[in-house]
């Protein structure tokens, strides 16, 4: 599917990371200036905004192909989102987002997949695919049966006995609805009191870990303006069942392991090295609402990388 070209304005980036409280630099319309070697020459899109615009817009491709009804008849209860980042997005800049046709595969389970390819200003922004699985496709296997009462720790702060950093939020109805319209989905697909619809979209909740990040790195003392990080992939599996009970103000705990950066673990066709977050987002009873692995590296490292070549 071949839609439209779609154009960001800095408003739609001021409304989607206030509401999701993301104070990265690289998105202020004052402060990217303060980045060193800031390639981007102004804001760009929040990556997140970028996943929500594909998530709304392969809603519209399920409904258009009647695939809501396999995916109820065969259980596919989570979402899983693989996308790799290539580029940036600048406002009022157009983008062109390609969603190939549904394949259905039985190995290694029953799913549901489409490749997706966006593109702006002739370049490649992302690349991946939206799968329908039974099961989650990534970070499977986490128990959380051993943690304290998440309640009782407090935000911002490491959870005792664990390499767990915990970040609260609260779900917010307002907070959702303004996320959307800055990513240029239609918001009354997923909230309108007229007619008692509440439901949140997939990504927002997942999005809040950017937030946790910025504030985990501000409790290290990294400095965000001399060492600026990128993102280069997210890896998303997120349940729908526990999504649907998503309710104004229902408390989300993030979780967020920091893994050791090793050689083993390199940015693709370079030697640079990842820096990898797994994240958690818990509802009652630590029932895992979505697993995350999150890439980013040193803009400073793709720079020198590219001058190399």
């Amino acid at each position: 599917m071949k839609d439209q070209p779609y154009t960001f304005d800095q408003i739609h980036i001021e409304v989607a990371r206030n509401a999701t409280d993301d104070f990265n630099l690289f998105h202020d319309k004052h402060k990217w200036l303060q980045i060193t070697h800031n390639p981007f020459k102004g804001p760009i899109v929040l990556g997140y905004q970028l996943n929500t615009l594909i998530e709304h817009q392969i809603r519209l491709h399920r409904l258009a192909h009647h695939e809501n009804g396999i995916i109820a008849e065969n259980s596919l209860r989570f979402s899983n989102y693989q996308i790799t980042f290539v580029n940036a997005v600048r406002p009022r800049t157009p983008v062109y987002l390609d969603i190939k046709k549904t394949l259905i595969k039985t190995i290694p389970q029953l799913t549901l997949c489409n490749r997706i390819t966006m593109k702006s200003d002739g370049k490649t922004v992302l690349l991946g695919y939206k799968k329908e699985t039974q099961a989650p496709l990534f970070l499977p296997d986490t128990p959380f049966d051993q943690l304290p009462d998440l309640n009782g720790i407090p935000d911002v702060s490491f959870i005792p006995g664990t390499n767990y950093f915990l970040k609260r939020k609260f779900m917010n109805n307002g907070a959702a609805k303004n996320f959307l319209s800055g990513s240029l989905a239609e918001q009354s697909d997923y909230f309108d009191e007229l007619s008692h619809t509440a439901k949140y979209p997939e990504v927002f909740p997942c999005s809040l870990t950017s937030g946790a990040l910025l504030e985990k790195a501000q409790l290290e003392n990294h400095d965000f303006k001399l060492n600026p990080m990128v993102y280069t992939s997210h890896e998303i599996s997120l349940d729908r069942e526990y999504l649907k009970q998503l309710k104004n103000n229902a408390t989300l705990h993030i979780l967020v392991k920091q893994l050791p950066e090793s050689a083993a673990n390199t940015l693709n066709q370079t030697n640079i090295q990842l820096r990898t977050y797994q994240c958690y987002g818990l509802l009652e009873n630590n029932a895992v609402l979505f697993r995350m692995t999150m890439n980013l590296v040193p803009l400073e490292e793709i720079l020198k990388n590219l001058r190399q070549k």
